[in-house]
């Protein structure tokens, strides 16, 4: 092919130029990145041998005040956001290297040489409630042959697992329109335990009622306190009938069909009606069409399945300003999106919270233990509370 042939190249514009000068910034800066991180492990390295701590609050303030000064008018939060963002990955970076041989990532590794090479199909779990119960509905749908132990409440659950009187138990986390079941919250604080799966579970409630009964007769309903929420709407606009809190829904309708009391019904799934003989009063009574519920199933030993890809932990941060902001800065600069974020207060400790996250990593990520051991030391309290996936 002759020059004359060939297709005429564009002419180079002033925006080629300029994209070929940020390019060779980039590269400059690039450099000076891997620099100074480099350095900052040196100081990690230096801070572990004489015992000092990885954060030095009164330099980072010297750092910024300095940067604020030096830089132009219209591009000093720029350059305060960028140094921020520097010297907290440069801290993550040291806390990595000073940790390499935590318990928590030993625990890790460990669990990722010895995971199954599948979710078992079958195994005894614990329920709270009774046959019927949302729980159990979510257990069907976890295990393909499950042999459930029924509990009376979500501490049994929770005992059960851990005595290691069963290997697996359901316990529901949140509600799409009631939010978080605080009780179970309450509960982990308090038991040892690892979330191996979560699943969601369509949530439609029905008013039962024992055969003959009709819906302008009925003067009391039993059900659960988060059916009970999630079903304002239709129990505000019958306000002749008093709402009795009981501890599952599938208990509340077995009471509604053992018992005599004249007018009595119960919300609950409409699998409660076959199951104890009741009849259908209303369907699908939920404030919300959307309904659902997330339930976890736990165990008592750490076991990471194949396919894990999320995470959740528990933990309290240092009770001083920006210590939250810390965790969730840390999170964005080793690029992990958090899912949710839920706080309860600590027993005995005035304005002080437990918060528990769930993260979305997958366990087999390289990069997976260095960021829980960060997250670990910038916290008071930290537990891992497990990896799983979540069935569809």
């Amino acid at each position: 092919m002759s020059e004359s042939d060939q297709a005429p190249q564009a002419p180079r514009t002033e925006l080629d130029d300029l994209r070929a000068e940020i390019d060779d910034i980039n590269d400059q800066m690039l450099a000076l990145f891997v620099r100074r991180m480099r350095v900052a492990a040196k100081i990690g390295g230096y801070k572990a041998r004489v015992g000092r701590r990885v954060t030095d609050s009164a330099r980072e303030r010297r750092i910024l005040a300095e940067v604020e000064a030096k830089s132009p008018d219209d591009l000093t939060g720029y350059a305060t956001v960028l140094f921020s963002m520097l010297m907290e990955m440069s801290r993550s970076y040291q806390e990595q290297r000073m940790h390499e041989d935590s318990p928590l990532r030993a625990s890790i590794t460990r669990a990722l040489a010895e995971a199954p090479a599948y979710f078992p199909p079958s195994a005894t779990v614990a329920v709270a409630g009774t046959e019927g119960a949302y729980a159990q509905l979510a257990c069907d749908r976890v295990f393909k042959h499950p042999d459930i132990t029924y509990c009376p409440s979500f501490e049994g659950v929770f005992d059960a697992v851990e005595r290691g009187a069963c290997p697996f138990g359901i316990v529901p986390l949140e509600n799409s329109t009631a939010g978080s079941v605080n009780r179970v919250y309450d509960l982990m604080m308090q038991h040892d335990f690892h979330i191996v799966r979560t699943v969601r579970v369509k949530v439609d409630h029905c008013l039962l009622a024992r055969p003959g009964t009709a819906l302008g007769y009925v003067r009391v309903v039993y059900s659960h306190p988060q059916a009970i929420a999630q079903c304002s709407l239709f129990l505000d606009a019958h306000p002749e009938i008093r709402v009795v809190p009981v501890e599952n829904t599938a208990t509340a309708a077995r009471r509604v069909a053992e018992g005599d009391e004249p007018g009595s019904a119960a919300i609950a799934s409409r699998s409660c009606s076959a199951l104890y003989g009741l009849d259908v009063l209303g369907s699908a009574i939920q404030n919300e069409g959307a309904n659902f519920t997330r339930f976890a199933c736990i165990t008592r030993d750490l076991t990471i399945y194949p396919g894990a890809d999320r995470a959740s932990l528990s933990l309290v941060t240092p009770h001083r300003p920006g210590a939250l902001c810390r965790v969730l800065s840390r999170f964005y600069a080793m690029d992990v999106n958090v899912r949710k974020l839920e706080s309860r207060p600590l027993s005995g400790r005035d304005f002080e919270f437990m918060f528990y996250f769930d993260i979305e990593i997958p366990a087999a990520d390289p990069h997976f233990a260095d960021t829980l051991v960060a997250i670990e030391a910038l916290s008071e309290e930290f537990r891992y509370l497990g990896s799983y996936s979540e069935v569809s």
